[in-house]
This record gives C-alpha cells, structure tokens and sequence, in this order.
C-alpha cells in the first residue's frame, strides 16, 4: 500500500467506527452506537434505525447482523428484512452469502435464494462442515476464515449450491480475514498488525507467503476493494489506503 487518506471531515460518522466493509465500489460500516452507515461521495448516511454489529456489501447486496439476539438481515428498498440467525456475515462471495453463528457454525445462502431474497419467509441455509469465528468469501479464488484458535483456512465455495472443496490451513494467525473481489487477502493479527497474502493465482488459490503492512497505529478491522484498503484502527478513526 502506497499511502494513507484520513478522510475530510465530512466523511467521518457521527460517532467513531468499528467495523468496515467494501465491495462492488461501496463503502458501508458500523459505529460504536450500532448504527449502520452507507458511503456515497464523501458523506456517510444512516441506514435506518436498527442497530448493527456487523454490515457487509458485495454482489448479494447489503447484509447485517443485529445487535440484539444475532439477527441477520438484508437491506431490501430502504429498510432490513429478517432472514436468519448470524454473528458474522459476508455478502462478498458469487451472489452467496456466508457467515458464522455465536457457537462458531458456519452457514451458506445459495446465491440464487441470496439474491432474489426480498421478503421475511422461511431460507434454508446450508451448513458447511467445520467451526469458524470469521468467515469472508470473494468472486474470485474463494473463501477464507479464521477459527477461534486464530488458525487461517481457505477454501472454495460453490455460490449456486454451497458445496466446499474442503479445507486447508494456511500458515499465521489471525482474528479476521477479508478477501477483496480481485482476491486479494488481508488479515488482522490479535495485535492489530495487518498482513496481505502473496502469491495468490488461479493454480495457487492459498497463496504463499505474508507481507506486514505499516499501519500508523493498531487496527482494528479491514476491507479492500478496487484498490483501496480501508482500515479501521483503535481509536475508531477510517483510514484509506492506496494499495
């Protein structure tokens, strides 16, 4: 990454960040009051009322999962929908949206139901075998997840049924991975270090190696698109970087 963007002031929220997603060129994130956010030019806009721990953007749309009881919904016309019970959600996949409940399950929504999914009814998500604490799929290469023993896994998912080529470990630690729609990897170590995984290719999908990313102080959370890194450090503070 080639240098860091700390946005004008009409581009910080209200209230200081804690999470942070892109995707397809949008900008969404969580404050500390729960609140979720939507980047459009230069200025944040609040999404409702319902309060969020966790918001994700990709080609299934705008995803959430609640403070309250981890519910998770999706942003249809202006306001959330339920559809199911999450801790964690990622919309960044082929059109499937993935995430992981409290006891560490990991689900999968087919693209075809993610997609077309406008109002409350009954989905069924398919539960992929293994335990994770965070889970990010892309359009590209695959899926990437860390348990709660910080191991790092990859693997592919097929968004139009949701079956897996099975896991593998790839080397390092780490509390949350983020993988951008180029497949680009990053992860955050549990003291708040950022690492981009090298050597990423079609015939390589895990890549091979770590690379450390100076940050100006901890971060907290991560999420790249079209060539930018955003980060979220401790203090709450959204930092761009060109990469």
């Amino acid at each position: 990454c080639k240098g860091f963007l700390l946005h004008s002031r009409a581009t910080v929220p209200p209230f200081p960040a804690v999470q942070i997603d892109a995707g397809q060129g949008n900008v969404v994130m969580t404050d500390s009051n729960n609140y979720a956010y939507f980047l459009i030019g230069s200025q944040w806009y609040k999404m409702g009322s319902l309060t969020l721990k966790h918001v994700s953007v990709g080609p299934a749309g705008i995803w959430g999962v609640a403070l309250k009881d981890n519910d998770v919904y999706k942003y249809v016309a202006g306001s959330f929908v339920y559809a199911g019970d999450l801790q964690q959600v990622d919309a960044g996949g082929d059109g499937q949206v993935v995430g992981v409940t409290y006891p560490s399950t990991i689900h999968c929504l087919k693209s075809t139901i993610a997609s077309a999914y406008r109002e409350r009814s009954t989905l069924n998500w398919t539960t992929l075998p293994g335990l994770l604490m965070y889970f990010s799929c892309s359009t590209k290469y695959g899926c990437w997840g860390v348990n709660s023993g910080q191991n790092i896994y990859f693997t592919r998912v097929t968004p139009s049924t949701c079956g897996i080529s099975g896991w593998i470990q790839v080397d390092g630690l780490a509390v949350m991975v983020e993988i951008g729609t180029d497949g680009s990897v990053f992860v955050v170590n549990r003291g708040g270090e950022v690492f981009q995984r090298q050597g990423i290719d079609s015939s390589t999908p895990q890549g091979t190696s770590w690379t450390k990313i100076p940050m100006p102080s901890r971060i907290n959370h991560v999420s790249y698109d079209r060539g930018n890194l955003w980060v979220v450090t401790d203090y709450g503070t959204i930092l761009k970087c060109f990469c």
